[in-house]
């Protein structure tokens, strides 16, 4: 479970009034005192995540939020912290104190959960409290608990496996429908400034663990000894590169071979691949000035190689031809404001969720801007996009 990465787990987060019980129930469920706990409103600042194994179902990721009603100093901040994970969640769970059952309040989550298609579970705490009755609510599945009663926290934990296993989507592959099983891919990874010293980048080494999955023969080399690799292969179904040197591996692999990059094939598993290849055509409609979001999941020291600071600013610019205004994100802060962009650039994503990534492609495209990731950016700039992306229409 430890080693589990965050993109790969379900994220379950708990929502609810200030005081209904949530960080208590958070360390209830995890087995320790993770968040803290507290009588006075709005203890809970920031969300508190922590990483736990949900024995019958595998690893998952933990979310305590600070409460809707918030009235402190910092109140307003922190519920707007706790909001954006309506749009991250995979799973919620809404906890209500009995006696404090707000009818309007809950109707208004109810409606947002369902507005994002996200199931969700009333779990009704402090059932040990002298007249704390569950209001009778049909059609809502619910749980009663109370956290100094492990057998209604097994029985929560029960629900929240139901519901996981039956209404939440698995996580899709890398590389399924796209090579036969006894297939042959070949990786072609280049080794440069951004490469970690003596490991692979995480979408390799994904990438690797998914052709074992799925039974598909994998080969790697580097962009220097492709042509002898290719020499070496009698048989090739897919040819994987980063995107960096598309157009250096697009000029040595044969035109009869396919050929994609890792940011795409984690485009193809996190998000609408099909509306990402409309945003890399709109590239071409760039002009000098234009504004331009670059956004990355993960931080990390930039270089004067750095793809998304580097690389891909400047083959943006040269197809725009002339200097644009870029603004460049990291982590997990992801700008609610987007109408001012012309374009979206984002990394592959595998350190986020698909509803993590969804979320943030769907709110660019409602606000009418472009959307497109760091492979296909590049696939546009170097002109062979359509070669790149020819795996879309197995996407469909």
């Amino acid at each position: 479970m430890s080693s589990a990465l965050s993109s790969n787990r379900k994220h379950i987060v708990l929502f609810g009034e200030t005081n209904a019980g949530k960080s208590s129930l958070f360390n209830a469920l995890l087995g320790q005192s993770r968040a803290i706990v507290s009588e006075i409103p709005g203890t809970t600042a920031d969300p508190v995540s922590k990483a736990m194994e949900l024995h019958g179902y595998g690893a998952v990721t933990l979310v305590d939020t600070a409460g809707l009603g918030d009235e402190s100093e910092l109140g307003e901040a922190r519920v707007q912290k706790t909001k954006r994970w309506l749009d991250l969640a995979d799973l919620a769970l809404y906890i209500i104190e009995p006696a404090k059952f707000n009818e309007e309040k809950f109707e208004s989550m109810a409606a947002a959960f369902k507005e994002r298609r996200m199931p969700f579970l009333l779990v009704w705490t402090k059932k040990d409290l002298a007249g704390n009755e569950t209001p009778l609510l049909r059609g809502f599945r619910s749980v009663s608990v109370s956290v100094s009663d492990p057998d209604s926290i097994t029985a929560l934990r029960a629900a929240i496996i139901e519901i996981l296993q039956k209404e939440t989507a698995p996580e899709k592959s890398l590389i399924a429908g796209l090579v036969p099983k006894g297939g042959v891919v070949l990786l072609i990874a280049p080794l440069d400034a951004e490469a970690p010293e003596g490991r692979l980048i995480l979408p390799q080494v994904q990438l690797i663990r998914a052709c074992l999955d799925e039974n598909i023969r994998c080969h790697i080399t580097v962009p220097e000894t492709l042509p002898e690799a290719l020499s070496e292969l009698p048989r090739i179904d897919l040819a994987i590169t980063d995107s960096q040197v598309f157009k250096q591996v697009g000029e040595i692999i044969p035109p009869e071979i396919p050929l994609t990059s890792f940011s795409i094939l984690t485009a193809r598993q996190k998000g609408d691949l099909a509306a990402l290849y409309e945003g890399a055509q709109q590239i071409k409609l760039l002009k000098p000035g234009d504004r331009v979001l670059i956004a990355e999941a993960c931080t990390h020291n930039t270089s004067h190689e750095d793809i998304g600071r580097v690389k891909i600013p400047r083959a943006l610019e040269k197809a725009a031809g002339g200097k644009l205004a870029f603004t460049f994100y990291a982590g997990k802060e992801f700008p609610e404001d987007l109408e001012d962009f012309k374009l979206v650039v984002h990394c592959g994503g595998c350190m986020l969720t698909p509803r993590m990534f969804w979320a943030r492609q769907n709110g660019a495209i409602t606000r009418g801007v472009p959307f497109t990731n760091y492979g296909m950016a590049l696939a546009a700039c170097t002109g062979i996009l359509e070669r790149a992306t020819a795996i879309r229409k197995a996407a469909k």
